[in-house]
């Protein structure tokens, strides 16, 4: 397989771990062993007992119960547990697809949604969203945009990076195409349980259609991102089957430890997710402040779930050269919206999962005064 850098990654690689002010995280503040295991009486103990053996390759029975609680009509046997949400995205593209297909992919997406399947020798068209529409999908570009030859449309709702949802009624419409043209619906749902308002969240696309496959991740919402513990749900028999026969190529079987403490935080989920959209709304509280006084200098449209949005340069001005000058000049990284994908050279990815926000934007104050 030949495949290009992942940008945003390699992009990562060179800061994440020497910018001392992280300002563009997709995560959200994550939390120690002892924090989890202090949730539940005797659990330090049973962690401290736990085998290190091999575990089950399909993952554990009691953390796939426990993932499937988090849909409506999903049993223990259509989760497939992974490490973290990139092992599933390769294994799937890599069962379903082949040479000749066609897939449609919500834009701007996180690399590997596209690029695993382009290395597969596939034709990807971009289902492009755009800042002036609020980032919204256009059901009308896909219907034009399907042929014979569409194996999958993959769509990212709450999404990476603006924080758009998908309406309800066009995840129907969605699906009802899916039925009607015989494609497989991909679809990354790593931020659900982050709606800003609960009346928003859509439903999970493996509830709403039996071929459907759907994507999480104790990453994001949970804010465990450490335990590289990812998952599909699907009631497709077929491609389970064949992701779990690929899977013996990959990681084999997850971390003992890891699948150990992913249970133990589903069990307290609302307990994780309370705090996460505590830390959300309080920062982006701060960030609407901090945008209403620069609005010369920066376009907001506040999203409407998750710890990202991706606003822009307000004089349509290159993002990438802004960031290059805020870390090197404060030390506050912002991820350029080039890293996932050149038309988007205005926008940057900023991440308001993380605790110290606030001095974050201090400094990012102080950068712009500079600037100015």
């Amino acid at each position: 397989m030949k495949i290009p850098h992942f940008k945003l990654e390699r992009y990562f690689a060179k800061y994440e771990f020497t910018a001392p002010y992280l300002l563009c995280c997709s995560d959200c503040e994550s939390f120690s062993v002892r924090e989890l295991l202090e949730m539940e009486s005797g659990a330090a103990d049973e962690f401290n007992d736990l085998w290190l053996g091999y575990t089950e390759s399909l993952g554990s029975p009691d953390l796939r119960k426990e993932i499937a609680s988090l849909y409506n009509g999903i049993e223990p046997d259509h989760v497939m547990v992974h490490s973290g949400a990139e092992e599933a995205i390769f294994i799937f593209m890599n069962v379903v697809l082949e040479k000749g297909d066609h897939v449609i992919v919500h834009w701007p997406c996180y690399q590997s949604l596209a690029e695993i399947a382009k290395s597969i020798g596939c034709e990807v068209t971009q289902w492009k969203t755009h800042e002036a529409d609020r980032w919204a999908m256009d059901t009308d570009f896909l219907k034009e945009n399907l042929r014979e030859n569409t194996k999958a449309v993959v769509i990212n709702c709450p999404h990476n990076p603006t924080g758009y949802i998908l309406p309800e009624e066009k995840c129907s419409e969605i699906s009802d195409l899916s039925e009607k043209h015989g494609f497989t619906i991909f679809s990354d749902e790593v931020y659900k349980f982050l709606e800003y308002d609960e009346k928003d969240r859509m439903p999970s696309f493996c509830d709403l259609n039996d071929k459907a496959v759907s994507l999480g991740v104790m990453s994001k919402s949970f804010g465990l991102a450490g335990l590289r513990i990812g998952w599909i749900a699907t009631k497709n028999k077929a491609v389970y089957d064949k992701m779990a026969a690929f899977k013996d190529y990959t990681t084999i079987c997850s971390s003992a430890p890891g699948e150990f403490l992913a249970t133990l935080g589903l069990r307290h989920k609302d307990q994780l997710i309370r705090r996460n959209k505590k830390i959300i709304s309080d920062n982006l509280n701060v960030l609407d402040r901090f945008f209403e006084r620069h609005q010369s200098v920066f376009n907001w449209h506040k999203p409407k779930a998750g710890p990202i949005a991706f606003p822009s340069l307000a004089d349509n001005g290159d993002a990438e050269a802004f960031c290059d000058r805020l870390v090197k000049g404060s030390g506050v990284l912002l991820m350029p919206g080039a890293m996932y994908d050149s038309s988007y050279q205005k926008n940057f990815r900023i991440g308001f999962g993380r605790k110290n926000l606030p001095e974050v934007v201090d400094r990012l104050v102080l950068f712009l005064k500079k600037e100015m």
